[in-house]
């Protein structure tokens, strides 16, 4: 039977569940806090990797709340001048919220994993599955946090809008536009900073001066430290609060079309079944103990699957009580089901033990050329099961939406979307651990702890690696599942503005045409800049390290180096070149939707996601192969450390770093952000 609660009562569902969800994390950031901090040395190198990371969160957010302010006042003028007052404080007032929202995303997952770094590293000398349980709840105290304030925004917004159900989700699209436009920001310049500050790192460090990966003599060796939590940690944990937050919206959207079968119940749905995905979440997080002797992964992959089970349950309770279709609940389950095989299909790409990465590895006994040529043909060649996956979603999804109800195809796909979805903060969670283990393995290194909790460091930093990229693999994923339910979302928008249906884009008009070239030029674009910004801020730290190694005290060890001046120049370096790609973003959809008007922009919209989507695919995966290639000979494959194959390897890594940390994960916010942009824009299009 369907439940028939009024919104109120479905929306303090929601609000109770997010609250849990606050208060365990709460919990688990107590349970981290109370963790030992180990030896003085290790202390030292984990204040100094804070107090970067800080500082540098600091600065990227004022800037980011200066642009935002900006284009909050941009957005209220635009409608204003154009006779829609409603809309003007509508959507103004929720693109700030969103923004804050987000901001404050990003700044949590920061905040913790400066925290948990020290305690998993301490850890390290009693127990690596020790280490490695502290490094996920940590992480976890991020993932719950995140998904649990976008439900809570979105949920206020929709509250506080919430005279008519027809028309709210259509109000509160700012929150989504300014979550997304904090998260575009976030992520470029956590990711210019991180990519520069390694590149510059490994370059002059391991290839030029033969030293190894976080050796305290390495000037850079702290801005790269710093890095990671402001790149993997406070961009990713943005990234994904706007995914759930526009997906979440986009999906209420297409509820409303069919309210006169589901009621209100069909456009809160999405809402109630990602709050019931962070129960599963916690059950999960609670699920893994590690073993000694066991592999990380095995552990928090454990924790995974407990996670998608109990996800699946929850869902068909959601589905069969609000919804009353189990076709519905098959295309949940489609989506679960695709969320799982973007998790295989990432490590197939990027872990050592599978073909391409081998085949990377072997490549690099000739040198850095075919090392570079292999690497960017396995990228490219990433791209095809991933594709055929994420279209036999949609073609499943829809099928099962139009055999519930019909015209209900596009409503089936909006729900797998929700079921991707459903093990979000999970997996937020795993992506959050990445860099905490980063860290906990060069402070190990700086702090010169004994050999053996470098070893427990290595085996949890490769786990942290492959569990980065299949975070990267999951938002790629949804992002392309999201891309059709936002694009529907628009369709569904100018529909409703003009009173006429619009359900065809017709290609060979000639400005339609024009707006979906000009869709598939701006993520080359957006991607050149972005990887252009990664070179220009490395260039910077290069010198300084190079200037800084000229003291033979430096390399000899008998001088400390200058870490402060590196991550100062990274950090100014990061901030600067993140403006220009982020503005070509935003102000170009504008410009094409002003010009060439509602039509074209869905064509605009239409092939910039699908190009964008597959450039995701080739950027992260290829340069996520790349590292793990460099690991895999690190091992002592080909001579290990220090072998010609290692040069080669680590000059591949360096190539796929702003890959797969900088252009390819903004390029997933990109994807939303494009059509957060035109859905917030709609009604000036016409």
């Amino acid at each position: 039977m369907v439940g028939n609660l009024a919104a109120f009562e479905y929306l303090t569902i929601v609000f109770a569940i997010s609250i849990l969800a606050l208060c365990v994390a709460a919990y688990l950031a107590r349970y981290v806090l109370k963790q030992g901090t180990g030896t003085d040395k290790m202390r030292g190198v984990a204040d100094a990797i804070r107090e970067g990371a800080e500082a540098f969160v600091k600065r990227q957010y004022t800037t980011i709340a200066l642009l935002a302010i900006a284009l909050a006042i941009i957005i209220f003028g635009a409608y204003t001048v154009a006779g829609k007052f409603d809309y003007a404080w509508h959507t103004g007032v929720a693109f700030l919220f969103g923004s804050a929202c987000s901001a404050v995303a990003g700044i949590v997952g920061m905040w913790i994993s400066v925290r948990t770094n020290i305690r998993s590293a301490a850890a390290l000398k009693d127990s690596p599955s020790r280490g490695m349980e502290i490094a996920l709840r940590g992480g976890a105290v991020s993932g719950l946090t995140i998904v649990a304030l976008s439900l809570l925004g979105v949920s206020i917004t929709y509250y506080l809008f919430g005279a008519n159900p027809l028309e709210t989700p259509f109000l509160i699209i700012g929150f989504a536009f300014g979550a997304s436009f904090v998260a575009l920001f976030a992520q470029l310049g956590g990711g210019i900073y991180t990519k520069a500050a390694d590149v510059g790192a490994d370059l002059v460090g391991k290839v030029e001066a033969g030293i190894p990966e976080d050796d305290p003599r390495n000037p850079a060796v702290i801005a790269d430290l710093v890095g990671d939590n402001v790149g993997d940690c406070a961009g990713r944990g943005a990234d994904l609060f706007e995914s759930t937050a526009a997906e979440n919206i986009g999906a209420m959207i297409i509820g409303v079309a069919l309210y006169p079968a589901f009621g209100v119940n069909g456009i809160l749905f999405p809402l109630v079944a990602r709050a019931f995905g962070l129960l599963a979440t916690i059950v999960g997080i609670f699920a893994v103990k590690g073993r000694d002797g066991e592999e990380p992964m095995k552990a928090l992959n454990r924790g995974y699957y407990v996670t998608t089970i109990l996800a699946t349950l929850l869902f068909y309770v959601a589905t069969m009580w609000m919804l009353n279709s189990v076709w519905l609940f098959y295309a949940g389950l489609v989506g679960i089901a695709l969320s799982l095989a973007f998790v295989f299909l990432t490590q197939y790409y990027t872990e050592g033990k599978y073909r391409p990465v081998k085949s990377i590895a072997k490549a690099s006994l000739t040198g850095p050329a075919t090392n570079i040529i292999t690497g960017f043909a396995v990228a490219l060649e990433c791209t095809a099961l991933p594709v055929l996956a994420i279209s036999a979603a949609l073609i499943l999804s829809f099928y099962f939406g139009e055999q519930a109800l019909p015209n209900g195809g596009i409503y089936g796909t909006a729900i797998a979307t929700m079921g991707m979805l459903a093990t979000c903060a999970y997996i937020l969670a795993m992506d959050t651990f990445g860099p905490i283990v980063d860290n906990a393995g060069g402070i190990v290194e700086m702090s010169g702890s004994p050999k053996k909790m470098r070893e427990h460091a290595e085996a949890l930093d490769a786990a942290g690696n492959t569990t980065k990229a299949l975070t990267k693999g999951y938002a790629i994923g949804s992002a392309a599942l999201a891309a059709f339910l936002l694009f529907s979302a628009y369709m569904d928008d100018v529909t409703k503005l003009r009173g006429v249906p619009f359900t065809t884009v017709n290609l060979a008009n000639v400005s339609v045409f024009v707006g979906a070239l000009l869709g598939a030029m701006l993520v080359f674009l957006f991607a050149a800049l972005a990887i252009r910004a990664v070179s220009e801020t490395a260039q910077y730290i290069i010198a300084e390290v190079r200037r800084q190694f000229k003291d033979k005290r430096v390399l000899l060890g008998t001088k400390k180096p200058d870490y402060a001046k590196c991550v100062d120049i990274t950090t100014v370096g990061a901030l600067k070149n993140m403006v220009l790609p982020g503005i070509v973003a935003i102000a170009f959809p504008v410009f094409v939707g002003f010009t060439l008007r509602y039509e074209a922009m869905a064509a605009f919209l239409m092939v910039g996601t699908i190009a964008g989507v597959l450039m995701a695919l080739v950027l992260n995966n290829g340069g996520g192969a790349w590292d793990n290639a460099k690991k895999l000979i690190e091992t002592g494959l080909y001579g290990g450390k220090g072998s010609d194959a290692h040069k080669a390897a680590v000059v591949g890594d360096t190539v796929g770093d702003p890959f797969k940390d900088t252009a390819g994960p903004s390029i997933h916010v990109l994807i939303k952000l494009l059509a957060t942009v035109t859905l917030v824009l709609a009604p000036l299009f016409i």
